[in-house]
């Protein structure tokens, strides 16, 4: 028999970017392990050589996922408007602001102050005088975008879901179920609700919804059940090994599991704490408002909740004739992204341009009409 610790350890192989659901995550490692590279999946150009990301790894620790395919969905004009409404350590910013010139106008949220600061950095360090855009940041979230931003006055927006490898990495975040930390998982740390309020707090019933509600863990009601025995609950690990064991309990035919045991769990617990689906809600809505005709929204997401409320506001707006679908279906990593960097495994870009809707005045005259 093993001992937490051991069981612990056993499953640090596990990368914690595995942020789908377990059919999503079976069926994206079983598609990149089956496919040939040359069949891989790609983007219109292709890889770009000299992106710059081994050095913007040694230097920053991140490597922002399907770059290529951002800028290139963007469609960037110089002298326009942008908002990156994640901007974390600025890796996608960096790539539009190059791009933008000195009357164009950079805008960036985010929820996480450290964040914003590294980003500021790495901004102020790659400024090429006389050609570099006016920047503006703002710790926010995403959702206040409209309330940050003139109605009708973007040229685009990039939205990149999901927790980042900063805060990942940070043990004293508590995102991690990898190493000991605190139950936190707040992107903003001003926030109120924690990680630890919520396991130790809520009733059985309401921990269990919001584990199969946020995390699609089908094993909710066993979990919370676990989870209310052992309160009080104060670390990561802790959280992790409960989980595991009840899991592993269950397990009778002695599979070992394709992802962490406690991968759905943490991922419910934090969607819950920061509010990321409510945000992005209002973020979808409140984009058709503020981008101009022309203007892009583009997504990436990491699980299939994100994923699903994306694809699905994208479609409702086309049929209303507000958006012109750019992608149909997602646009997934390459190959040769996958290995450099194992975040992209489970992203995916969709896409869409806001369009001017033709009416029809008396005397049957049209006039361009914005949504």
């Amino acid at each position: 028999m093993t001992t937490p610790d051991e069981e612990f350890d056993r499953f640090k192989q596990f990368d914690e970017f595995d942020e789908i659901d377990e059919i999503d995550q079976i069926d994206q490692n079983e598609e990149f392990n089956e496919i040939d590279e040359q069949d891989a999946p790609r983007g219109e150009h292709g890889e770009n050589d000299e992106t710059g990301e081994d050095e913007e790894k040694k230097d920053f620790g991140h490597v922002p996922v399907l770059l290529e395919e951002v800028i290139q969905f963007l469609a960037i004009h110089r002298n326009g408007i942008y908002v990156d409404a994640t901007q974390g350590l600025a890796g996608h910013s960096l790539e539009i602001a190059k791009r933008l010139g000195p009357d164009g106008h950079l805008i960036g949220f985010d929820k996480d102050p450290l964040a914003q600061e590294q980003a500021k950095r790495r901004l102020q360090a790659a400024e090429v005088k006389g050609d570099w855009p006016r920047i503006t940041q703002h710790h926010a979230s995403f959702a206040e975008i409209a309330e940050r931003c003139e109605s009708g006055s973007l040229d685009g927006i990039i939205a990149d879901l999901g927790v980042s490898s900063l805060q990942l990495d940070d043990a004293a975040r508590g995102f991690s179920f990898q190493v000991e930390g605190p139950l936190d998982m707040r992107m903003n740390p001003h926030s109120e609700l924690t990680a630890e309020q919520v396991v130790n707090r809520l009733d059985e019933e309401s921990l269990a919804d919001v584990i199969y509600e946020f995390g699609e863990e089908r094993r909710s009601r066993r979990i919370a059940r676990a989870i209310v025995r052992a309160r009080p609950i104060r670390s990561t690990k802790q959280l992790a090994e409960i989980v595991s064991a009840e899991l592993r309990s269950m397990n009778s035919q002695g599979k070992p599991p394709r992802i962490h045991p406690a991968t759905l769990t943490f991922q419910g617990i934090r969607i819950y704490v920061n509010r990321e689906l409510e945000d992005l809600k209002t973020l979808i809505e409140a984009a058709t408002k503020v981008l101009k005709p022309g203007g892009r929204l583009v997504v990436i997401s990491f699980h299939s909740l994100e994923d699903r409320q994306v694809k699905e506001a994208m479609r409702e707006g086309a049929k209303q004739g507000v958006y012109k679908l750019l992608t149909k279906k997602p646009m997934i990593a390459q190959i040769e992204e996958i290995r450099r960097n194992r975040r992209a495994r489970s992203a995916k870009l969709r896409a869409a341009e806001k369009i001017e809707v033709q009416a029809v005045v008396p005397g049957g005259k049209p006039w361009r009409q914005q949504r």
